[in-house]
């Protein structure tokens, strides 16, 4: 008698969340897509920055990648770029916009309780699962583009994007924290495909939902929107990370920008635990929450962007697109510099200094009409320079695309002896000139000295 209650009381015990994560993983790495992405994930971009590091063209109008021929440490950033823009939004799509559905399609979530008997230890080992499996892509895409650029071009000096020169050292640990900075707009995305998959059932829309998300989001960031909203919003920091690469680094805009992708990863698997754990499993024909997903999901979500909103709003003193005329000049004067002391370099000239150099730029949007300030490929500017025992200063023009994120392009428009031509005769043969077309970055937020 007393073993059979024993063993009724054992049988009746619920499964441990280890137990359940372990299960739930296997059943995610088990299938072959997930399979296929993580194979493709570890390979697939090493083999593609180490083929187009031995090209000829390079994609220049991606950042970095004029770079990548001369340094390994430019290809693993020209596939973080490319990774937070259209990779990572698919792979979660597929990864967590699907972890719940799955058993929606099979017909298993009574199976699964019946076992488990706990729908909150369900969730937490799916989602753990789900998490884990996107991580592991991350790191292959990560690891492999590193192993790839390196091994084909070099441990060598990053040029960052005012000019300066990154060591190897200093290279490596910035393109891995940009790296890690980009989980946390993946945890984003992350945390939106569970309550995508929770909410929608066995809709595609769950499993499109991460992709969307992001999609809306990019076409946010091309908007002439306030810098605010743009820092608000929770892919900023696929972004952000840019700043990493300027001295001294713009780590305010990232360090909000991980903020609030973290804060909308809290927030979206709350939503999303708490709409599964008010599901009524006994509905085979279950098909969405219906009303909940809106009470539940987009209403929180939306009131969380106003919140974000207007606390950016009033912790930053930027107003407007945050692109003024004198940022614009100081960051071309800035980068110009820096790249001189290269090309002076690689042309075996006397060694200079940026002091020395004394570089200033005057910059005018759309001709000097209208205000000169926001995004556009209007921008023209003029970059004076002195040499040390030369009495006439150097000048050199510039035209320039910046973008709403404060990326620019300068395109060089002469003299041909500076920046005229995008090849430099040099002892050793011709070499790519760093003048001749460079990428920047603008500070959107004013620093304390601006006022």
């Amino acid at each position: 008698m007393t073993a059979t209650v024993v063993d009724d009381r054992a049988a009746a015990r619920r499964v441990p969340v280890s137990r359940c994560y372990r299960f739930e993983l296997v059943k995610l790495v088990s299938q072959w897509r997930i399979r296929f992405l993580v194979l493709a994930c570890w390979i697939a971009p090493g083999l593609f920055v180490a083929a187009v590091s031995e090209q000829s063209t390079l994609p220049s109008d991606t950042l970095f990648g004029r770079w990548m021929h001369a340094t390994g440490w430019a290809g693993p950033l020209v596939m973080l770029g490319f990774a937070g823009t259209w990779a990572l939004p698919l792979l979660i799509s597929v990864v967590a916009g699907d972890v719940f559905a799955s058993e929606d399609r099979l017909g298993t979530w009574r199976h699964l309780l019946v076992a488990v008997r706990s729908p909150r230890r369900i969730f937490a080992a799916k989602a753990l699962a789900g998490l884990s499996v996107i991580l592991l892509l991350v790191a292959g895409l990560a690891c492999s583009s590193t192993a790839g650029g390196v091994l084909a071009v070099g441990n060598r000096p990053l040029v960052g994007l005012d000019g300066h020169l990154l060591a190897p050292a200093d290279a490596a640990g910035k393109v891995l924290l940009a790296w890690v900075c980009v989980l946390a707009p993946t945890l984003a995305l992350a945390a939106i495909g569970v309550l995508g998959s929770v909410a929608l059932g066995r809709s595609p829309m769950g499993l499109l939902l991460p992709a969307l998300v992001a999609f809306a989001m990019q076409v946010a960031q091309m908007l002439p929107l306030p810098v605010a909203v743009r820092l608000a919003l929770p892919g900023y920091a696929f972004i952000a990370w840019n700043g990493l690469f300027t001295s001294p680094a713009q780590t305010r805009p990232l360090l909000i920008g991980i903020v609030v992708g973290l804060a909308w990863a809290v927030l979206a698997t709350t939503l999303a635990c708490l709409l599964f754990l008010r599901r009524d499993f006994t509905d085979v024909a279950y098909d969405g929450s219906g009303h909940r997903a809106i009470t539940l999901g987009l209403l929180p979500l939306a009131g969380l962007v106003a919140l974000t909103v207007t606390v950016v709003a009033v912790a930053i003193p930027s107003r407007g697109s945050g692109i003024r005329q004198d940022k614009v000049q100081r960051s071309l004067a800035t980068a110009f510099a820096h790249l001189y002391r290269l090309q002076t370099e690689q042309l075996h000239r006397p060694a200079v200094t940026e002091a020395r150099l004394r570089a200033t730029a005057a910059c005018t949007k759309s001709a000097d009409h209208g205000a000169q300030e926001g995004p556009g490929n209007d921008w023209r500017c003029v970059v004076s320079w002195r040499l040390p025992g030369v009495s006439v200063a150097g000048t050199a023009v510039y035209q320039l695309d910046i973008g709403s994120d404060g990326r620019f392009v300068a395109d060089g428009d002469g003299p041909k002896e500076v920046n005229g031509y995008f090849l430099v005769r040099t002892s050793t043969g011709d070499t790519p000139n760093p003048l001749w077309q460079f990428d920047g970055d603008v500070e959107l937020l004013d620093t304390t000295s601006e006022g």
